[in-house]
């Protein structure tokens, strides 16, 4: 298996790679034409990618049947491409969450100690402890959260032992309710809200943890940001899409909203360049560089995460975390067919469904204890009619009994 990979990576997952058996091109410039080029020429079956985009003429240029995404969310990769062609998309989900709240709160700190505006003073030579000495604390204060996964968890945890009171809404809860409240961990206390707007109204930080979707993008806007206090403070460590940029600006220059931003909606492609955002002007904004993923403790989760997704795929061919498969398929019955653990059994009765003009969304064959009897179940997208069943049952002396189920 030859996988390729095209950004930034640990060298130790590299050397796991090439121990799993891989054929490994370690190639981090790539990106764009040059990375299509790649593909073509490597005949990868895997791609590896951090942030560098993979567009559909990439795919088609090469012949992959796996990219894995050495972080979480999947956002810079054409995921609908890539299942129009049947390739697994697979990420690392959760394996930088702590790395994303610590400095997510080291923003909520820093907003409320304005400890970026203290170093620029004392680097210009000004002392004004006057000045910086007002600063309301976080003890009591309310962290509201949008979003509540992997790194919505570890940033509460982190403001229940500032002794911050945490509100929440996520989808999950709306979705899913009581089942979804009895999987928080116990030692998160937190209050559960039936909407955004209600968690910016009672939040003095309002922190931004929600994945990048169709859904989601520019979620957080007017509606949302008007509701906050005055002088209250604002953090987004998750995608730089997923804030309405105006109506935040609008929030800083209204309402003395204070801002802290680690992503931005318009980032450059490479690791430096030059970076322009009208935000960045606005008082009482602080920023970093989109490096909430960036610590080494991170990095080596994601690449071992990565190893073990290529490995399985390689010795198994299942892929663990993959983000494309269709949860609910076009299958509206399931034909069960016990039978004989014979060659040429399930050929005989997939060539008479495909005579039938019947598709097989998805299969599978248990065999039982001993090894000379099997059961199959194939989801079928129509119904079978009796004279195809007779024929299927009675054209195989290795078919045992056979019967339809409505799904």
């Amino acid at each position: 298996m030859k996988v390729l990979i095209a950004d930034t990576f640990e060298q130790a997952g590299i050397d796991a790679i090439a121990a799993a058996g891989c054929d490994v091109i370690y190639r981090p410039e790539l990106a764009d034409e040059t990375l299509a080029e790649a593909l073509e020429t490597s005949r990868a079956d895997v791609l590896v990618v951090r942030s560098t985009r993979v567009t559909e003429p990439m795919l088609d240029a090469g012949s992959l049947s796996l990219i894995v995404r050495a972080g979480a969310g999947v956002n810079t990769i054409d995921v609908a491409a890539a299942s129009r062609r049947g390739i697994y998309v697979s990420n690392c989900p959760g394996k930088n969450a702590i790395a994303v709240a610590e400095l997510t709160f080291g923003l909520i700190l820093a907003l409320d100690r304005r400890i970026p505006d203290n170093v620029a003073d004392l680097r210009a030579g000004r002392w004004n402890k006057k000045e910086y000495s007002n600063a309301r604390g976080l003890y009591g204060r309310t962290l509201g959260l949008l979003g509540f996964g992997n790194v919505g968890q570890e940033v509460a945890r982190r403001a229940i032992a500032f002794g911050m009171p945490v509100v929440v809404w996520s989808r999950r809860f709306d979705q899913r309710g009581p089942a979804a409240m009895a999987e928080v961990p116990d030692d998160l206390e937190i209050t559960v809200v039936h909407s955004p707007e209600e968690v910016a109204e009672r939040a003095d930080v309002l922190s931004i943890h929600l994945a990048l979707a169709s859904d989601t993008r520019h979620v957080v806007g007017a509606s949302i940001l008007s509701r906050l206090k005055p002088g209250s403070s604002f953090v987004n460590t998750s995608r730089g899409e997923i804030v309405d940029h105006a109506a935040l600006a609008d929030a800083v220059r209204t309402r003395g909203v204070r801002v802290a931003l680690d992503v931005f909606a318009q980032e450059p492609s490479s690791p430096t360049g030059r970076f322009e955002d009208p935000l960045v002007a606005l008082p009482n904004l602080i920023g970093t560089h989109h490096i909430g993923a960036s610590t080494d403790q991170a990095q080596e989760a994601i690449a071992a995460e990565a190893v073990r997704v290529i490995r399985a795929y390689k010795d198994t061919g299942k892929v663990p975390n993959v983000v494309n498969l269709a949860t609910q398929t076009p299958a509206t019955h399931v034909l069960v067919v016990r039978h004989r653990d014979r060659p040429g059994v399930l050929a005989h009765v997939f060539e008479h469904l495909r005579g039938g003009n019947l598709n097989v969304q998805e299969t599978e064959n248990i065999i039982f204890e001993g090894a000379e009897a099997a059961i199959a179940r194939i989801n079928l997208d129509g119904s079978p009619p009796p004279d195809l069943l007779k024929t299927i049952a009675q054209g195989n002396q290795d078919i045992l009994n056979l019967y339809v189920v409505k799904i």
